[in-house]
């Protein structure tokens, strides 16, 4: 995978050593502020309209500062009301703007040229009176060291408690986050990471003071970057794919995934995955599923090799599966076990001896995520999709496969390799349902048939990819209101989007 599709995570000591590096000069800071500013108001926006869109009278509130956050805030809210004429922003000063940074007081000044009529200074006791759409907080940064004092931590906890505030948006930090946290915090819907990624907005520990957490490019790792076994996944990483492909290419290029999954109790999962591995951009498919289930699943999805196989007594696949599998697994570029199994004991069997057999690289995901499954894999390399709770069911025999590759999902989906972790900063609430799993694990799988040497490639793309479309679907139609197959109609535009178009 190249170094540069993913970013580091640092530590607040080393971030400040890297843009010291960068920015020697107070016009290069004021550069990187403009930058920052304007790409927390555009993915302002873009958030917002999991809520319904940014109202065109936005009123904003800004919680300033006297550092380089505050500056950023106060810049963010002036191309908010630059690009929306009828907002306006209240501005709560932290502290007097004679104790301001030079840019941070540059940064009040810049808004305050867009008149009285729509930018003023606000106490505390006002803004808890007014209903803002947006509340950005730059009080602190990353070098914020414990204790608060108490006049700051009042307004942040009358702000948390503040019931008309539609969106919290934390610049870079939420205040009284940093290498250690103090007893009051900001606490945001979105963290906006600008320009690197901190460590502290990653820590569990800090996750609900933080909210979702988008990165935003500023270039600071244009050139090069600094080793870190913690990363960023970045759209970046699926902009091959985007690219067109040969006009002399043919489907086996692009891999065959095989699919073993679905009983009669769960018939709805491995469809999803399915349909999911179609969408991946795999050139075939072949599905091992309940043989009663084929006619229906072959009239709705033509495109798929469906293969019929015998069921126990519970209504999952037993253990004549297995040489339906055998006689085709030479075509096969890569093995998905699990969507909608069942988890009666011959077919937690069937899905042990699978893997045995399998000369490909496997997904395992579901109720085949097992230690007596896991077990077989010796030294051979796979992906595994398990959430928390499954786990914690397998982790002691991953411990023992040094080549897994685990895609750990939850509300911060990581990607595990060895001593790298990969942070997946893209979806949010909308996956919360069921089939967003079933869905991941088919894009998995279809994508590592594709890239069957590259495994941990495979699962970055497929959390990302996922998580992409997530965002589009939340933004199109809201987090509650939604099915989870109408994911799979946002995967092309996700890949679209990554697209980047070349410029003079």
């Amino acid at each position: 995978m190249a170094p540069l599709t993913s970013q580091p995570v640092l530590t607040g000591e080393e971030a400040k050593k890297w843009e010291a590096s960068l920015l020697k000069f107070s016009a290069a800071e004021w550069k990187a502020m403009q930058r920052a500013g304007a790409a927390i108001a555009e993915a302002v926006k873009e958030d917002f309209k999991e809520i319904g869109g940014l109202p065109q009278n936005a009123r904003v509130l800004v919680l300033a500062g006297k550092g380089h956050n505050g500056g950023d805030a106060i810049l963010a809210a002036r191309e908010i009301l630059r690009v929306l004429p009828q907002a306006r922003a209240d501005v709560l000063l932290l502290f007097p703007v004679k104790k301001f940074r030079p840019l941070a007081k540059r940064s009040w000044q810049a808004l305050r040229t867009l008149g009285a009529k729509r930018v003023k200074s606000v106490k505390l006791s006002e803004a808890t009176k007014v209903n803002y759409a947006v509340c950005f907080d730059g009080g602190f940064g990353f070098q914020f060291r414990a204790p608060m004092d108490l006049a700051t931590a009042a307004v942040l906890s009358e702000v948390n408690a503040h019931p008309a505030i539609q969106l919290r948006a934390a610049v870079d930090l939420p205040s009284g986050i940093s290498e250690a946290r103090a007893r009051t915090a900001f606490r945001a819907d979105f963290t906006y990471a600008t320009g690197i990624v901190k460590a502290p907005v990653l820590a569990e520990m800090n996750s609900k003071w933080v909210g979702r957490v988008r990165f935003l490019e500023l270039g600071f790792f244009a050139q090069h970057a600094p080793a870190a076994t913690s990363r960023v996944l970045t759209p970046a990483l699926l902009a091959p794919l985007a690219k067109l492909r040969s006009s002399q290419t043919d489907k086996r290029k692009f891999g065959h995934v095989f699919v073993v999954g679905g009983s009669l109790s769960f018939p709805g999962a491995v469809v999803l995955a399915v349909r999911a591995a179609l969408r991946s951009g795999a050139g075939l498919v072949t599905a091992f599923v309940p043989e009663k289930l084929v006619a229906h699943y072959a009239a709705e999805h033509p495109e798929v090799m469906w293969v019929g196989c015998p069921v126990g007594k519970t209504g999952g696949l037993n253990g004549k599966t297995l040489p339906l599998v055998r006689a085709r697994i030479k075509r096969a570029n890569a093995l998905l076990i699990g969507p909608g199994l069942g988890a009666a004991p011959e077919t937690i069997a069937l899905a042990g001896k699978l893997v045995a057999l399998s000369h490909v690289p496997v997904v395992l995901d579901a109720d085949a995520l097992r230690p007596e499954v896991v077990k077989n894999f010796k030294e051979k390399p796979f992906v595994c999709t398990p959430h928390a709770g499954e786990f914690q069911r397998i982790e002691h025999e991953l411990k023992k496969h040094a080549q897994a590759v685990v895609i750990l999902k939850g509300p911060l989906s990581r990607v595990l390799s060895g001593r790298e972790t990969y942070f997946s900063l893209q979806g949010g609430p909308v996956l919360a349902r069921g089939g967003s799993g079933d869905i991941l694990a088919g894009l998995t799988g279809g994508l590592l048939a594709q890239t069957p040497g590259y495994p941990l490639l495979a699962a970055c793309r497929a959390v990302t990819w996922h998580g992409l479309a997530a965002d589009l679907l939340a933004r199109a139609r809201g987090q509650v209101a939604v099915e989870t197959s109408q994911l799979l109609e946002q995967l092309g535009p996700a890949l679209v989007s990554t697209h980047v178009p070349i410029t003079d």
